[in-house]
């Protein structure tokens, strides 16, 4: 009797089970609970204290702060470039560690220090939001709020004295609120020289380290010793003002800054064929280097000469002897209309070995295109003679911060007196009434300086300097500075005035370098941006 008793209570059992599932399944859907009532929504301003200041860490930045941009696109940016971010960052981290380890561990006598797993896991940080300041100095400044609660493994393997002990950290939690400046800009690509980051408050780290399987965080006090110490290391680095520096760009290079002179002497030409149709041609020269916008150097004009002699030196500052031409073109005076070209040809610096005079003959040519059949036809000959000066180091400057210093005044500057540098960098929103062709005009002591004109455009960047020579500092002296508009098409209104300011010199002279913004007097909304600077002997 017991087995049977067992068998049909097995199968009843079986059988309870299945209808109480069965039951319970349509209970669940036929039938709605009556006293489940829903969620509600309530606005942030309108919650008490105790829940507020709970939330208050998790609420993002650009809720708080109307400074912060929200920038969701970014955090989707990094979580879709993440897979592939955490393999670079990872193999550059190695390749950085790599030899701080090797030069540290001789002074605690260990054996050697190894990455057995290097990964930051599958989640990316996020920013929380960004700010963004805007200076009339060469640079972009940004503050983003960066969160990042991820699980990353980093494993490293620890020998010495014989012994082998594996150090994991897990569970890593980073709380930044960086400074990260990109400066100066330049014009060549990514458009920055360099980035300064500095922490703006001390980090929040957070993690879990376990060393032979046993998490050390959970012993009691390491947790909080570990966390200030981080804290406090990190903040005497990176606190501002602080800062990691990361060189981008070579500064020579990216500012087109002078790394050497070319010292030229145009000996004499050869052969030259005439232009003019009664009498011989009247030659000169016009040297200039390529990616240069100062104006070419000029011989003087020998008259009535198809083999004139020159022997005339010049000197061109050089920015990438690399990639630099010297160009050389020879001209036909004319009194009257246009100079006749007679011909022409380059000298590639690589060519030049520095401080080893150099001279070339060159043949005359017609252009430069190797397969131009008119280059066949003889021109005559040019002779010159070439030596690349390098500048060293001190001449040079070396990084952004020494072009922040003003440079001495030129020799033959008067004694007590100087030279006063104006750098027009642009304006905005500037709009005349029946043509708006900016430039500036600039009036010191009578002297008067314009830059270029440019057309049909209300944002003009000029980046025009010019200098004036003073006997004494200006300190009770203004510079005149107005933007102004010409116009060929119309006769009634040829020029029109955009609009003018008078800059007291006065703090130039005590400050050495003045860089701002002025809102120009008669105009709506237009400003120009203009830089000052006081050079002394």
């Amino acid at each position: 009797m017991g087995f049977f008793s067992t068998i049909f209570g097995f199968f009843g059992f079986g059988v309870g089970i299945s209808i109480g599932l069965v039951v319970g399944y349509f209970l669940f859907i036929y039938f709605q609970p009556t006293d489940v009532e829903d969620p509600k929504i309530t606005p942030i301003v309108d919650q008490d204290d105790e829940t507020l200041q709970k939330m208050l860490p998790e609420i993002p930045n650009w809720i708080k702060n109307p400074d912060f941009d929200r920038v969701d696109w970014l955090n989707k940016f990094i979580e879709l470039m993440w897979p592939y971010l955490d393999k670079a960052i990872c193999k550059t981290a190695k390749n950085i560690a790599k030899p701080i380890i090797e030069e540290q561990i001789p002074k605690y006598k260990i054996d050697s220090v190894e990455f057995q797993t290097l990964t930051l896991g599958t989640l990316p940080p996020t920013f929380q939001g960004m700010k963004v300041y805007v200076t009339d100095e060469k640079e972009l400044i940004m503050e983003p709020s960066i969160k990042w609660a991820g699980n990353p493994n980093v494993t490293i393997a620890v020998k010495a004295f014989g012994l082998k002990a594996t150090v994991q950290v897990v569970d890593l939690q980073v709380f930044l609120l960086p400074r990260i400046t990109l400066k100066p800009l330049v014009p060549s690509f990514p458009c920055f020289a360099n980035i300064y980051v500095a922490l703006m408050e001390k980090p929040h780290v957070d993690f879990g380290l376990k060393l032979l399987g046993a998490d050390l965080m959970s012993i009691p006090g390491v947790y909080r010793i570990v966390q200030e110490l981080i804290k406090d290391q990190v903040a005497n680095m990176y606190l501002w003002p602080k800062n990691l520096e990361v060189q981008i760009l070579d500064m020579a290079k990216a500012m087109r800054r002078p790394v050497g002179i070319l010292h030229v002497k145009v000996l004499h030409a050869m052969k030259l064929k005439k232009k003019d149709l009664l009498g011989a041609s009247d030659p000169y020269v016009k040297l200039k280097l390529t990616d240069d916008k100062m104006p070419s150097k000029k011989t003087t004009v020998k008259h009535k000469n198809l083999n004139p002699e020159w022997n005339e030196e010049f000197n061109l500052v050089v920015k990438d002897p690399e990639t630099q031409v010297l160009q050389l073109n020879v001209y036909d005076w004319e009194q009257v209309g246009k100079h006749d070209k007679m011909g022409m040809n380059v000298i590639t610096l690589k060519e030049v070995s520095p401080e080893e005079p150099k001279r070339f003959t060159l043949d005359l040519l017609k252009t430069m295109d190797p397969n131009d059949a008119q280059n066949e036809k003889s021109r005559g000959q040019i002779v010159v003679e070439v030596t690349y000066k390098p500048l060293n180091e001190e001449e040079m400057g070396k990084g952004f911060d020494e072009t922040q210093t003003i440079p001495k005044a030129p020799e033959g500057t008067p004694a007590g007196g100087g030279q006063l540098v104006v750098i027009v960098h642009e304006a905005q929103d500037v709009e005349g009434k029946h043509h708006t062709n900016p430039q500036a005009r600039l009036i010191f002591r009578g002297e008067e300086k314009k830059t270029k004109r440019i057309k049909k455009n209300r944002d003009p960047r000029w980046e025009d300097e010019f200098q004036f020579i003073a006997e004494e500092p200006p300190t009770n002296d203004k510079l005149h500075v107005e933007v102004v508009s010409s116009s060929s098409r119309t006769l009634l209104h040829q020029k029109e005035s955009l609009g003018y300011v008078d800059i007291n010199l006065g703090d130039v002279v005590s400050n050495k370098r003045i860089n701002e913004k002025y809102h120009l007097i008669d105009s709506k909304n237009g400003r120009i941006q203009v830089e000052l600077q006081w050079r002394t002997a």
